[in-house]
Parts: C-alpha cells; sequence; structure tokens
C-alpha cells in the first residue's frame, strides 16, 4: 500500500507543478468542451435519454448472467467460440494458447482498454509475439513505450511537435512534418502490419445479448482492419458490456459519440456476429470472444458499487475532473484513471492498496453531471471510502484521529477548550499535512458558541 500511495502522492506532486503538461491538457480538453454542445444537439431530450440508457444498463447488469448465456448461444451457433475468463492470468493464456496454434509471429490490436488490463502487450512480447497498436493514439504510446493516458484520446498529454520529435526518434521521420504527414507515416507502417498479422484482437464496446454479437465503435477504421484481415479475430471484452438488444445501439451509439468526442456518430460502426460464413468472401476464418471478469463479480455483488459496471467508457468524467486536469491520466498507476477508475479500481484490485484513489477528488460532483449514463461517481467515491474504514484498510494513527475528533465534536466544552491561537497551532504545527499544501488556518480566540453566549446569556441560563 505504501509504495502505491507514495508514488501517487510524488507524481501528483509533479505533474500539478508541470505548467506545459498542464497548458497541454487543458488545449485539448478545451477542444473537447467546445465540440460536446454540438453533439448534445442530437437530442430532443438529453436529460431523457441519459436515463433511458441508465435503466437500459440497469437491467442489463441485474440479469447479467442471462444476457450473458443468451448471447454466448446466438454467436456460438454462428461459429464463434466463447471463453470465459475469469481473470487476466487465464484470459492471457486462451490467448497464448490460439496464437501459438496459429503459429502467430505478428499480431494487430485495436484500440482496447481492457487489454491494457491484462497488460496484453507484455505477456505477448515474452512469447516473442509482435503486437503492434494500430489506433493512432495507441501506436504513438507503444512507440514512446508508454500506457495509455486517456481512456478515449490515449495520446492527450503530448503536443503536436511531442509527436513529430518521438516519430523523428524511433521512425527516422522528418522533425518538421505536420501532423497530417505523420498520420500518413503510421499509416503505411500500420497497412504492412495488417498484411503480415495472423491474429487480429479487438475489445468490445457492446456485447449485444438478443443477437449474439459484439459492437464496435470508432473514427479511424483500424478496428475493422484489426478483425477482418487476420485470418484469426479475438474479441477480448468484460462482461459488463452487455445490453440486452441490438435495438439499444440507437441510443447508446449516439451518447457515447457524444459524451466521448461530441460527435453524433462515429465514423466506423462496425456489428460484428461471428467469422466468415459460407459463401462469404471477407473476415476471418475463426473468432474467439473472451468474456473477462477480473474483479467485475466482486463489483456485481456490491449492492451500491454495482453502479459503476453501468459505465459505457465515453471519458467525459475524466475531461470534466479538476485533479484529473491538474495531475494527468499516468498519475493515478492503473489502467482506468479519473473519477470512473478511483471508483471502479480499488474494487478490481485490492481496496487496501487503490483506496487512496478515492481520496483524489474534490467531490465538487462535476464528473457524475456529465457522465453519459447518470452514474452517482461522487457518491461511490464516499462509498470507497466508507468501505475502507468499515475493512479497516485505514492507518492506526488515522483511526484514532478521527476517534478524538467524533468523542470531541459530541461534547460542547471540549469543542470550546482552548483558545484560539491554541488551536491555530495545533492545526499549522502538529498537523502540518493540512499547511503543506494550504494557506494558514487562525482560528478566532472564541468559538461563535462562546460569543452567543455572551451576547445572549439567556440562554446559558436556559441549559
Amino acid at each position: 500500500m505504501k509504495d502505491t500511495v507514495s508514488r501517487f502522492q510524488t507524481k501528483s506532486a509533479e505533474k500539478a507543478a508541470d505548467l506545459k503538461h498542464r497548458k497541454t491538457i487543458n488545449f485539448n480538453i478545451g477542444k473537447y468542451n467546445a465540440v460536446v454542445p454540438n453533439g448534445k444537439q442530437q437530442f430532443a431530450e438529453l436529460e431523457l435519454a441519459r436515463e433511458r440508457a441508465k435503466n437500459l444498463k440497469w437491467r442489463a447488469i441485474e440479469t447479467l448472467d442471462q444476457h450473458l448465456e443468451s448471447f454466448e448461444s446466438n454467436i456460438s451457433r454462428r461459429g464463434a467460440k466463447v471463453i470465459w475468463a475469469e481473470n487476466a492470468e487465464q484470459a492471457l493464456a486462451e490467448i497464448g494458447k490460439i496464437c501459438e496454434e496459429k503459429n502467430c509471429k505478428t499480431l494487430v490490436k485495436s484500440k482496447s482498454m481492457v487489454t491494457e488490463e491484462i497488460h496484453l502487450n507484455h505477456y505477448l512480447e515474452k512469447k516473442g509475439i509482435e503486437s503492434i497498436e494500430t489506433d493512432l493514439g495507441e501506436y504513438i504510446q507503444q512507440l514512446d513505450n508508454e500506457p495509455p493516458y486517456h481512456i478515449v484520446t490515449p495520446a492527450m498529454h503530448k503536443s503536436k511537435e511531442d509527436i513529430a520529435k518521438l516519430f523523428a526518434e524511433k521512425l527516422g521521420t522528418d522533425p518538421s512534418l505536420t501532423p497530417e504527414q505523420l498520420t500518413l507515416v503510421a499509416r503505411d507502417i500500420l497497412r504492412q502490419k495488417y498484411r503480415e498479422a495472423e491474429v487480429g484482437v479487438t475489445g468490445a464496446n457492446f456485447i449485444i445479448a438478443d443477437i449474439g454479437a459484439v459492437a464496435v465503435t470508432e473514427n479511424e477504421g483500424n478496428g475493422r482492419l484489426s478483425c477482418s484481415m487476420p485470418k484469426t479475430h479475438i474479441v477480448i471484452v468484460g462482461i459488463e458490456k452487455v445490453i440486452p438488444s441490438m435495438t439499444d445501439l440507437g441510443l447508446f451509439w449516439p451518447l457515447l459519440a457524444t459524451f466521448g468526442t461530441g460527435q453524433r456518430i462515429t465514423s466506423y460502426n462496425t456489428i460484428i456476429a461471428g467469422p466468415k460464413q459460407p459463401g462469404e468472401t471477407d473476415g476471418p476464418e475463426e473468432m474467439y470472444v473472451i468474456l473477462l471478469d477480473n474483479g467485475r463479480t466482486n463489483i456485481l455483488a456490491s449492492e451500491k458499487q454495482r453502479e459503476s459496471l453501468y459505465c459505457i467508457r465515453c471519458g467525459a468524467c475524466l475531461n470534466a475532473c479538476p485533479v484529473y486536469k491538474n495531475i494527468g491520466g499516468h498519475t493515478y498507476g492503473t489502467t482506468y484513471s479519473g473519477p470512473i477508475g478511483s471508483v471502479i479500481t480499488p474494487n478490481l484490485k485490492e481496496m487496501g492498496d487503490w483506496k487512496h484513489l478515492s481520496y483524489a477528488s474534490s467531490l465538487c460532483g462535476n464528473c457524475t453531471e456529465v457522465c453519459a449514463v447518470k452514474i452517482n461517481l461522487h457518491e461511490l467515491l464516499l462509498e470507497n471510502r466508507h468501505e475502507a474504514v468499515v475493512e479497516k484498510e485505514t492507518d492506526f494513527s488515522e483511526r484514532i484521529v478521527w476517534k478524538m475528533w467524533k468523542t470531541a465534536m459530541l461534547k460542547r466544552k471540549w469543542m470550546n477548550a482552548g483558545s484560539g491561537n491554541m488551536k491555530s497551532w495545533v492545526i499549522n504545527k502538529v498537523g502540518k499535512a493540512w499547511t503543506k499544501n494550504h494557506g494558514k488556518l487562525d482560528f478566532p480566540k472564541k468559538s461563535f458558541n462562546e460569543q452567543w453566549l455572551e451576547k445572549h446569556p439567556e440562554d446559558k441560563r436556559k441549559r
């Protein structure tokens, strides 16, 4: 626990003081904020659409087992193989087995946060398999040997000058290339990898139960190429991504596009319902779908935290969070950053090691305000804090301090004890944790209660 906390505190202090980083993030989030209102105009009743989406996800999660079984039955009939993985190790082992059977040397991978969650690239590298990120942002991050910075825009923290410099160092290009020219360089490299790859890996934005299919939405076409050009297609998706019906996409796709990137709809929206069928000329010969738990059923078991499984990974809460905008995505030290990451990470992993993320919040409620499916994120952050206390995942000294505070707050004489100067000294000298990052606190010499009784002595006689 100490390692995760100390790393977070150190990186937070560094990034909060990095003005260049803040300028880049504010510029990119500013562009996002400028276009989102335009995307929202497509909804005649935006709040009703968000509420309906939340209700659909509520129904899907409350009957998750039924929907997943329906999905498996329907997609299996068309030749896809469904694999259930309880944890990251099982998922990686299954992928390794498939790659070995296909004699895979090169694997192309579309943007997928769940593959980041299980550290797929690192696993494949150890097995001698070249794994290529084909989303431009993810490709940039892979070149720089960094994980994604943001759920939707992986290289948000990099300026165009940073990317031009990176391409010059890694690919030998001219450092003065424009963003358009850099994109064409990446396009030429990746097109060759598509032709070479034996296996393609994608995630899924949604699992469609009633027809047995996965839905993928993107802006570059790399997802379609990754699932169609290689002979083998592997989908890795968290079990919470299920939706009851294909007709629900008419609501979820526009919501995801608007809250994710400010678009009315993304450029490429694909429904994949199995491998190439008899008589078809396009598509993979084999398709595998790995349904990943990896701690999600722990969240499902909690009546309160279950709501966090409604998330459609639009990233809106990250863009709205004042903490995220100051410390950045990598500071969190985990796959999912920002408010949603702070909610789910302590429940997907160990509460004791990751509870500090739920305190990295101003509790302003802006994350809840912008959530596409109206998850009460700030309340869930408080719930995490409560669970950490109940599970005794707090330090002994912290428990003692709060016990003393509770005792004092329940007795008026104790609250009035000590002069204002003494209270100020205790906070500013002994309690340095506050004054380290805040201004000095100066308490009045007399409490409000004492001042009131001096002006209204009759109240004192009544007691």
